[in-house]
């Protein structure tokens, strides 16, 4: 299932889709960087295409840990990508207030795994009419999805996507329950897989979240293979150097590689 977002190019394609791009917005010249080459990717491969980038990040483990360039700065950043490009842009929201403020500057508003339950984000999320990534809970079950969506459907928003990211294993590790995917697309909104953050191992003791990168070939290709609509994955042209999140990220130039490997499978799976 494709979601029918403003913007979202090759619809006919056939093919999954992917909200890709780094953790946060860092800067300007390498925000559009970064774009330009998944545009030409996405072009290449005629997968449809959503820009991710925080503009800011509200939960990091340690108070001097980065959080952003500013938020009407990178906000603006995103709108220009999407202007440019001519493609739709998502980014995370943490508290209410902030959705009307980012509906302003993109298409579609994220709800982080930790904060899928709090019913007054989801509503104000809602309540903007633009379409909603929500990430499962790293402590939930896919069933506990349903509750979630069933917040913005009756707050008059039916543009959902449905994002898994793993669940807990123990304090420092995440494990990917396939089951889940299945489980969530039976609500009948469009189902993704976060290929990155579901390889995190956060709570680490030095306060920087770790990862296992050379796994995301692995839970990619599963994921494809038991029906995700799209993928979610965070890149950047050297994650070692990345501000946010560099742990767990794909190197920009290995994308193309593994989305051709990825589109195999689909056109198997399909057959």
């Amino acid at each position: 299932m494709l979601p029918q977002i403003p913007k979202l190019k090759h619809l006919d394609s056939g093919n999954f889709f992917i909200l890709a791009g780094p953790c946060a917005v860092e800067g300007r010249e390498m925000a559009m960087d970064i774009a330009a080459e998944l545009v030409e990717i996405s072009n290449r491969l005629q997968i449809p295409l959503v820009f991710k980038g925080s503009y800011r990040k509200a939960n990091r483990s340690r108070l001097d840990s980065f959080t952003g360039i500013g938020d009407e700065k990178a906000l603006a950043i995103l709108a220009e990508i999407g202007e440019k490009y001519g493609i739709p842009t998502v980014t995370d929201i943490h508290e209410s207030a902030e959705a009307a403020i980012a509906a302003q500057y993109v298409d579609v508003l994220q709800i982080p795994a930790f904060l899928f339950r709090q019913t007054d984000l989801l509503v104000a999320a809602s309540k903007t009419g633009k379409w909603i990534n929500i990430k499962k809970g790293q402590f939930a079950a896919a069933g506990a999805m349903k509750h979630a969506m069933q917040k913005c459907l009756d707050s008059g928003n039916n543009n959902i996507i449905l994002t898994d990211r793993g669940n807990t294993f123990g304090y420092q590790d995440l494990v990917v329950d396939f089951r889940n995917i299945p489980e969530m697309k039976k609500f009948g909104a469009p189902v993704v897989m976060d290929i990155t953050h579901s390889l995190q191992q956060p709570n680490q003791e030095s306060g920087v979240t770790g990862g296992k990168p050379e796994l995301i070939e692995t839970i990619a290709s599963a994921a494809i293979a038991v029906g995700a609509d799209g993928l979610f994955v965070e890149t950047h042209p050297n994650p070692a150097t990345a501000k946010s999140d560099g742990a767990n990220m794909l190197k920009l130039d290995l994308l193309p590689g593994l989305l051709e490997k990825l589109l195999r499978i689909h056109r198997a799976i399909k057959a």
